[in-house]
């Protein structure tokens, strides 16, 4: 990812002004101008970073918010060859270490840790799920129940814990689901309507919950079928119907979705399906333990 982007950039800027990053009040009045530190960010658990590239981009936007003389420092983040984001590390392990004045540490300490510690913990949650279903050839997704303005981080979380991003947003691709077809006039109409209006390279992908809907998707034209809220063995049964449905032509890929966690994963996998979408990855993933132990330099 470019840490560079305007878009992240804004956000990051939006993080410190919220934190109040260039007034703060404790470390102005207790911490000598003049001071220069070191800041080790370490590891309090075992993990999968993301976020590496969030100091670095915190520290520069600080520099140009923060108007104080003190501020205006060079600064240098070091980082070991093998730590990069989406690579496991053990507890106690240090991941980067930052030397700047010691002013501009404090108040960036908290907003640097919060992002890290929200993306690796994303990340951490996906190599879980990732590792869960090794072997069988299906592949985990993310969703749209991301925090918002959050999203395109936390897609990239995703991605470095070994997942696949799925739709970035509502735009970038097409998902026909049950209330589009109750709205649309039925699923024939609202599935003509978008294999014939549909941009270059769009997939018509279709939510089906019973074996009926299944076969009205098939019939009508869907081009990816999203399996919801199904037990593994009414996956198993409609890829079984898909598969011999598609024989001889164009393949349509398969997903699983709706309420799927880290125990049964594997029995969806199992039953066959391309992908498996789990919105616990960005919703409910816990933040990682990291920490940021800061000392004066002589």
């Amino acid at each position: 990812m470019d840490w560079k982007t305007t878009r992240i950039d804004t956000l990051l800027e939006q993080a410190l002004v919220e934190d109040m990053a260039t007034r703060d009040a404790t470390t102005t009045l207790t911490i000598d101008p003049a001071l220069r530190a070191s800041a080790s960010i370490l590891a309090r658990q075992e993990m999968v970073v993301c976020g590496l590239g969030v100091i670095d981009r915190f520290l520069k936007i600080f520099a140009k918010l923060d108007k104080r003389p003190q501020a205006q420092v060079r600064f240098k983040v070091v980082s070991h060859p093998e730590i990069f984001d989406g690579v496991r590390v053990h507890d106690g392990q240090v991941l980067a270490v930052v030397q700047h004045n010691a002013r501009t540490l404090l108040s960036c300490e908290r907003v640097i840790l919060n992002l890290m510690q929200h993306l690796s913990g994303i990340a951490t949650e996906t190599r879980r799920y990732v590792d869960a279903i090794e072997g069988t050839g299906a592949r985990v997704l993310d969703t749209r129940k991301t925090v918002p303005g959050l999203r395109m981080l936390e897609k990239y979380a995703v991605s470095c814990g070994g997942g696949v991003n799925h739709r970035m947003d509502l735009a970038s691709g097409i998902l026909v689901k049950n209330n589009h077809i109750a709205l649309g006039g039925g699923v024939e109409k609202v599935l003509k309507s978008a294999l014939k209006n549909r941009k270059p390279g769009q997939r018509v992908q279709v939510e089906v919950r019973t074996t009926e809907e299944l076969e009205d998707a098939l019939q009508f034209g869907a081009e990816s079928l999203l399996l919801d809220n199904m037990t593994p063995k009414q996956v198993k049964a409609a890829v079984k119907r898909i598969r011999a449905w598609s024989e001889g032509k164009q393949p349509i890929p398969a997903e699983a979705s709706g309420g799927i966690q880290l125990k049964t994963i594997r029995a969806y996998a199992e039953a066959g399906v391309d992908f498996i979408s789990v919105g616990a990855l960005t919703h409910s993933a816990a933040a990682a333990d990291i920490s940021m132990r800061i000392t004066a330099e002589n």
